[in-house]
């Protein structure tokens, strides 16, 4: 288990250093390692002395650990919270990490994310007025309807000029 942790914090300073310096993940490195992860689980369950089928099992689990580790990034992505490449990067660490470990390793990176998102907010000045926004966002439910604030995009109001929302107004 040690040569799959090495190799995911590998995989993960890599891919943490090119997306601080290029703004992306390069699939080479996530794609190779969801690709090669579950044969090196079945050769080295093999090498331990897991015999045929077993092994195969063995790898099976690291894609059980990859679809597991990709549940909750795919969420986020389909909310536009996070890029494709952070996906890859999760469902490859899920992959080498098999799926206790991965779903682990995942969670400590949102909690992670947890602290940091509010320091780099507090670090560049919009700290408070996130939190103002948000607790607006959360009262606006249980204000009265005269003081409601409109929660509807301008573009939905009569103009289809953001084409994201244009399948709205058909």
């Amino acid at each position: 288990m040690h040569g799959f942790l090495v190799a995911t914090l590998l995989v993960a300073g890599i891919a943490a250093f090119t997306d601080w310096r290029t703004g992306h993940i390069p699939n080479w490195l996530t794609l190779g390692a969801l690709a090669i992860a579950p044969f090196a689980h079945a050769i080295v369950a093999t090498r331990q002395g897991v015999l045929g089928s077993d092994a195969v099992i063995v790898g099976c689990f690291s894609l059980v650990g990859a679809a597991i580790c990709g549940v909750v990034p795919i969420l986020l992505y389909r909310a536009e919270a996070i890029g494709a490449g952070d996906i890859k990067l999760l469902l490859a660490i899920g992959a080498l990490l098999r799926p206790v470990y991965g779903f682990e390793a995942e969670m400590y990176s949102f909690f992670a994310a947890g602290i940091f998102a509010p320091a780099r907010l507090a670090y560049e000045g919009r700290l408070f007025a996130v939190i103002r926004n948000t607790m607006v966002v959360a009262a606006n439910p249980f204000l009265p309807k005269d003081k409601k604030k409109s929660s509807t995009p301008k573009c939905l109001l009569g103009s289809d000029s953001h084409p994201r929302f244009s399948w709205v107004l058909w």
